[in-house]
């Protein structure tokens, strides 16, 4: 039996029961969501063929730090960059350098503001030129995953079902779901409970209530699901070289189905964006 409480009352710790956030919580996790939506939105100007990582890095530092909200993955745990930057076959937390970007690559960008002690987390997918055929596809599939799997939230629903959805769509255009990394509860924690899988069965997993706040980020694989992490102790990269892509959205349970908090200001969805 999974236990939730009033976020309001609740230890600012990850206990693994599953906090439930009042009106006020979702206006402010609107604030800082919609910060990092605006970075993502800004950087599709910077990211093209000879920018570096680490550019990309500064300016995500630079635009944070000018509205007071400094990025969560700064020191995170050792962690020293204020982004992640996931090229190609990188599946997640791919750490920013001095390699510019070539013409056909494609990039996730992940970026997490606190704003007020609260967290916003989203990441983008970016395409670099002209990409191939599969590259684009890979993008959508994940894409359209990631959004059935939102479709799902509401309350009475369960974790399963997101997970299902995102894995059913996945495999019926014969890409992978990674299983290694999953979605996090969020607010003034950066991961906090539940753990939102984005493979599973219908009506299995934790039941949806309203006041919930969590992320859903599933990183989908042209080739087989296996990953594995290198020597920095960071990167994670798909076993079989295949390309990998992946977007996030922070989402709060509404009464009747859910807010998405992350969405873009300018109207971005896929890219190219703009």
């Amino acid at each position: 039996m999974q236990n939730y409480i009033d976020a309001e009352t609740a230890p600012e710790k990850n206990t693994g029961t599953i906090k439930l956030h009042n009106a006020e919580a979702f206006e402010a996790m609107r604030h800082a969501c919609q910060l990092t939506a605006n970075c993502l939105d800004e950087l599709a100007k910077l990211v093209k063929p000879g920018v570096t990582t680490n550019e990309i890095d500064k300016f995500v530092f630079d635009y944070g730090m000018a509205h007071n909200a400094p990025p969560a993955t700064l020191n995170y745990r050792g962690y020293t960059k204020s982004c992640c930057t996931s090229i190609n076959h990188v599946v997640c937390h791919g750490i920013p350098n001095d390699k510019p970007l070539r013409d056909g690559d494609i990039v996730n960008i992940d970026v997490t503001y606190v704003l007020d002690g609260w967290h916003g987390d989203s990441s983008r997918m970016y395409v670099i030129g002209e990409i191939k055929r599969a590259a684009d596809r890979l993008i959508k599939v994940t894409y359209d995953a990631m959004m059935l799997g939102i479709a799902e939230v509401k309350p009475g629903n369960t974790t399963g079902d997101i997970g299902a959805a995102i894995q059913e769509y996945a495999e019926s255009q014969r890409c992978s779901v990674v299983r290694d990394f999953c979605g996090h509860g969020l607010g003034k924690l950066f991961h906090d409970a539940p753990n939102i899988l984005h493979f599973g069965r219908r009506g299995e997993g934790i039941e949806l209530k309203e006041g919930m706040i969590f992320t859903i980020e599933p990183m989908i694989n042209l080739g087989r699901p296996g990953v594995k992490v290198l020597g920095d102790g960071w990167t994670a990269v798909t076993r079989d070289r295949s390309l990998t892509a992946q977007f996030e959205h922070s989402v709060g349970v509404t009464k009747e189905g859910c807010d998405i908090f992350t969405l873009s200001p300018a109207g971005y969805t896929m890219p190219p964006y703009g």
